[in-house]
């Protein structure tokens, strides 16, 4: 059985990290997402792997390349526009027979779902929906069952109208049916294809069934630019052993659960609390001082800085005694206020701050900007834009 995985998406909603990667792409603990994803269905016992890609896709091919590192081959299916999700696994049709799973590439899960969607399509013969709780459901599509039996799905509904918090955890096992029920959905005006209506005309379909697989182990997605150090965080809690490299200099503390990629240096006094990660080439000054902190690699942190709930993009720096005090903060996407997220500060990549200055709750700092010391920044700044002190 092969493995369909997901990963042409943009992620406009994890603006501005995701304007120079793909949200697959994006580093949780040191780790694209997608890697979590294939190392799953390594884990599981499945070896090839079809990986459909869109957006910035030459970040994915290159990472990846043939699949060896992983123990899997990969080949490549492109969706040249992003025309929806059934859209996208339309694309692998060719590169599959007969039985196959279709896995979301931004969802971090463990081996032991792919092993229940695999063992219970082999049992069963039916189309199978992997399951889980979710806090929001309200975000996910919202799964009704009779049993095992999955008899309805309900995309986002309201947070009022939502018939239980049992939602589809964006993993599947098919056979090729699929296709055509893809093929029958109404594109509307927007021209796209859901995978999930084409899941609801199985649900409908008289003749054949769609079994859902309760799980309840690791799942988390990642939507929103608070969801990285958050998603960061609990998998650094599940990690029995988080990996530090990098030098540490003497006085600095740093706790067990954090991660440190190579060349990582952190200056003399510092303290790097938990849920932080630091990718390689990371440089943290002396005194600095980080709790629940992302950082890409080449990030640089200066001298006696204060960072909490933050994410510092790739090659990005800020500067001496800045200040990033944390969240909660009530932060607007796609014209939605979400309110009390725990989002310090996001600076892009490329972006660069210089000593002194203090970041407001919620502030979203675009690439390449250039921020003047002793600055006090707040809300969304816009990539390339030149602050200074008036």
């Amino acid at each position: 059985m092969k493995a369909v995985i997901l990963a042409a998406g943009e992620g406009q909603r994890l603006e501005p990290l995701t304007n120079r990667r793909p949200k697959p792409m994006v580093p949780i603990a040191n780790q694209p997402l997608l890697e979590y994803v294939i190392d799953a269905v390594s884990d599981a016992g499945i070896d090839e792997i079809v990986l459909v890609v869109g957006y910035k896709r030459e970040r994915i091919q290159t990472y990846f390349g043939d699949g060896h590192r992983w123990g899997v081959d990969i080949e490549y299916a492109v969706q040249e526009k992003q025309l929806g999700t059934g859209h996208a696994v339309l694309q692998a049709e060719d590169r599959v027979e007969d039985e196959f799973l279709v896995l979301n590439g931004d969802r971090i899960i463990t081996a032991d779902l792919v092993e229940q969607l695999v063992e219970t399509r082999a049992e069963t013969g039916d189309t199978v929906m992997g399951l889980t709780r979710a806090d929001e459901p309200s975000e996910y599509g919202v799964v009704t069952l009779d049993g095992e039996r999955v008899v309805g799905v309900t995309e986002k509904p309201r947070a009022a109208a939502a018939p239980s918090d049992i939602v589809n955890a964006g993993v599947y096992a098919f056979d090729e049916a699929v296709f055509d029920a893809i093929r029958d959905i109404d594109a509307g005006p927007a021209g796209e294809l859901a995978l999930t209506s084409a899941i609801e005309a199985l649900v409908d379909d008289r003749d054949g069934a769609v079994r859902g697989v309760r799980y309840r182990g690791l799942w988390v997605d990642v939507s929103y630019l608070w969801d990285v150090t958050d998603v960061t965080a609990r998998v650094l809690d599940a990690t029995d052993e988080p990996v530090q490299r990098g030098t540490t200099e003497p006085g600095a503390h740093v706790a067990d659960d954090v991660r440190t990629g190579s060349n990582t240096r952190i200056g003399a006094n510092a303290t790097v609390r938990r849920g932080t990660a630091l990718g390689d080439n990371v440089t943290v000054g002396a005194n600095a001082v980080l709790s629940n902190v992302v950082a890409f690699d080449d990030a640089t942190i200066g001298d006696g800085a204060v960072l909490r709930d933050c994410v510092v993009a790739e090659n990005a720096t800020v500067g001496p005694n800045s200040t990033v005090p944390g969240g909660p903060a009530d932060v607007i996407v796609d014209g939605t206020v979400y309110e009390d997220v725990d989002l310090g500060a996001v600076i892009g990549d490329n972006a660069s701050a210089g000593a002194g200055v203090v970041f407001d709750e919620g502030t979203v700092i675009g690439d390449g900007t250039r921020i003047g010391d002793g600055v006090t920044v707040s809300g969304c700044v816009p990539p390339d834009t030149e602050v200074r002190r008036g």
